[in-house]
């Protein structure tokens, strides 16, 4: 049975760094050169908002269309973040400037109408896509004027006053500027672009004549390079009003090399914020670190040469203090089935976000290939399964436990179970508004097998090596009769004391989250993970210390029951992330639609259940390594 066990791993190893290989390596990331006149396609992409947080395609609305639409191949990540990436009337050619192209003529109905409406007024953005680079709206920083910011897409239309009416009006971008930056090789005259900018117009065109396929707008002059007359109106979107679209491309040589090109889309804030939180984080630690090798060096070093010196037994029956519940101190807790569910669960959680980081910190995670972030965490929490079932197998039996296939089997279910119900339902509310973000049922099948197919097998697999194992000994006996706990002051209460544990691991790490949270739901980029690592691993060393440090004040109050309230103690930094969440939601947020506000606060709650096995796991084996140390230490008859 081994020697299968260990074939299949190899083989899930094997099956891993190839899908590793593909993940991190996709067609399309590496350099394409063009030469002047090659033909440059633009493909477009979902339409999104801030203030619905529901993607649409881009051929939802009535724009123009090619002659035929060609879906572009998507990764699984890539569905689940509501990417639609199609191609599009909008080609050029390399280095070749062009004035007032024409793309269509729509005349509106009162449905497009309608459609178009809505779109601007929740303030919907267009989003494409040239050599695998997003298209961005360049604006100045108020504050400093050298300093750009990069805006995805650009917003289906504007809604405001004009000419004096007083009444609002729509009114629509159906002129775009494009500027497409490159980096030339002189000695070759090949290109690559560097950069992918537009400046959207909403322009009334003109005509005279009928219109067919040669008619000249009047509101362009191409040979006198001037598009745009300052006079002109705005289009204004009414019913049976005619819309033509058009566009600019302009072509600026840059000295950005292709490595580099990036690196603008990227900066989504200032460093110093950043290094703000790691020294806000680190500050806690030494805290805490400072706490913890005072117990460990001087109270606890005090406490056991004083225990291990009583010699006559009235001395020894005047114990006090941690030595005094050394015989109830690993009795298995109430529920212990679930703590070991949890405990597995936290593993298979922490190892698969320590990989992720690991590999997005060395730069494997390239912002070129969407969707490669969450399909790694997806593989990856599937592979993982392995050592969840390893863990809650081991600690189950070192609770006596005898059914190892029962307690794998509640490994592998329940926290995925709850996590893909939640999912379940959020994704039927996003289909209910037929919006682009809806997970199809190929894409579910395919969740579905990797959770069945791949992750349940692997925690069986070690739940099974983990079970096999020798128990875990413990360092002293348990006796037979559980002691009575004395009353215990308000503030060793177990809610008061949970509750204050938390803190400390939330606040190494908010400073942090608000980044996470902008580049989430504000469609902003976020790709410091040489930060966000540094963070992650603050927090685990808070996480550990904070606990070690409550465990040893309950011990030393003569209450022993700490496997639950180690778990629950870091785990509870969960709740203040979900109560930061809220606070984001009505400080930050422009949510206005209930079903958008439904979505926010559900994988809010998938997220914050996520760091709560993953603090409380480590809080758990903190705890349990410091209690199997001190105990170890004691000279006990």
């Amino acid at each position: 049975m081994e020697t299968m066990a260990r074939g299949l791993w190899i083989c899930v190893c094997f099956m891993f760094l190839i899908h590793i290989s593909t993940c991190f390596y996709l067609p399309g990331v590496a350099p394409e050169d063009f030469h002047k006149g090659e033909l440059l396609r633009v493909k477009v992409n979902k339409l999104s908002s801030t203030k619905t947080q529901l993607p649409y395609s881009y051929y939802s609305l009535p724009y123009c269309r090619p002659d035929h639409i060609v879906d572009s191949a998507e990764n699984l990540g890539e569905v689940l973040r509501g990417d639609r990436i199609e191609n599009s009337p909008y080609m050029f050619k390399m280095r070749e400037p062009q004035m007032c192209n024409v793309v269509c003529r729509l005349i509106l109905n009162a449905k497009t109408t309608k459609e178009f409406k809505d779109k601007i007024d929740d303030e919907y953005r267009v989003n494409m896509i040239l050599d695998n680079l997003p298209l961005v709206v360049p604006l100045r920083r108020p504050d400093q004027e050298s300093s750009l910011v990069y805006l995805h897409g650009f917003l289906v239309g504007l809604k405001g006053q004009y000419a004096g009416n007083k009444d609002e009006k729509h009114f629509i971008h159906n002129h775009l500027t494009f500027v497409v930056k490159y980096h030339r090789d002189h000695i070759t005259e090949l290109s690559r672009i560097v950069g992918f900018e537009v400046k959207p117009f909403s322009v009334k065109h003109e005509y005279e004549g009928d219109w067919d396929e040669n008619t000249r707008l009047t509101t362009c002059v191409p040979h006198a390079k001037k598009t745009i007359s300052g006079s002109e109106a705005p289009q204004e979107v009414e019913d049976k009003k005619e819309i033509i679209f058009t566009y600019d491309v302009e072509f600026q040589e840059s000295d950005v090399k292709w490595a580099s090109r990036w690196d603008s889309y990227l900066l989504m804030a200032d460093d110093q914020i950043h290094w703000f939180s790691i020294i806000n984080s680190l500050m806690i630690v030494l805290f805490l670190s400072g706490m913890v090798a005072m117990i460990m060096l001087r109270t606890l070093y005090r406490d056991i040469s004083k225990y291990n010196q009583l010699e006559t037994q009235e001395e020894a029956q005047e114990e006090t203090g941690w030595k005094l519940v050394h015989g109830d101190v690993f009795r298995p807790p109430s529920n212990s089935d679930l703590l070991c569910v949890y405990v597995g669960t936290g593993v298979q959680f922490f190892g698969m976000v320590l990989v992720t980081m690991i590999f997005a910190a060395l730069g494997f995670l390239s912002p070129s290939n969407r969707g490669g972030l969450m399909t790694a965490m997806l593989f990856l929490w599937a592979l993982m399964g392995l050592s969840g079932g390893y863990s809650s197998a081991r600690l189950y039996k070192m609770f006596k436990g005898t059914e190892w296939k029962r307690i794998t089997l509640k490994t592998a279910f329940m926290f995925p179970s709850t996590v893909f119900a939640i999912f379940f339902v959020l994704n039927a509310l996003i289909w209910g508004q037929r919006s682009s973000g809806a997970v199809p049922f190929g894409t579910m099948f395919a969740l579905v097998f990797l959770w069945f197919g791949i992750s349940v097998p692997l925690v069986f697999l070690g739940g099974h090596i983990g079970f096999k194992k020798p128990g875990i000994e413990d360092p002293v006996k348990t006796n037979k009769i559980a002691r009575e706990i004395p009353e215990q002051a308000w503030y060793m209460n177990s809610v008061f004391s949970i509750l204050i544990g938390g803190i400390l691991p939330f606040g190494a790490v908010f400073i942090e989250l608000f980044f996470i949270l902008t580049s989430i739901w504000l469609h902003q980029f976020y790709y410091i993970f040489g930060f966000l690592f540094i963070v992650f691993l603050i927090l685990l060393v808070t996480c550990a210390e904070i606990t070690i440090v409550l465990c040893y004040f309950q011990l030393s109050s003569e209450d022993y029951l700490w496997w639950w309230r180690s778990y629950l103690t870091s785990g509870s930094s969960a709740l203040y992330l979900f109560l930061y969440a809220v606070f984001y939601f009505f400080t930050k947020l422009e949510i206005t639609k209930p079903v958008s506000g439904v979505l926010y606060f559900g994988y809010m709650l998938l997220l914050s259940y996520g760091f709560f096995v993953v603090t409380g796991t480590i809080g758990f084996y903190a705890c349990f390594w410091f209690t199997r140390l001190i105990y170890s230490s004691l000279k006990i008859d």
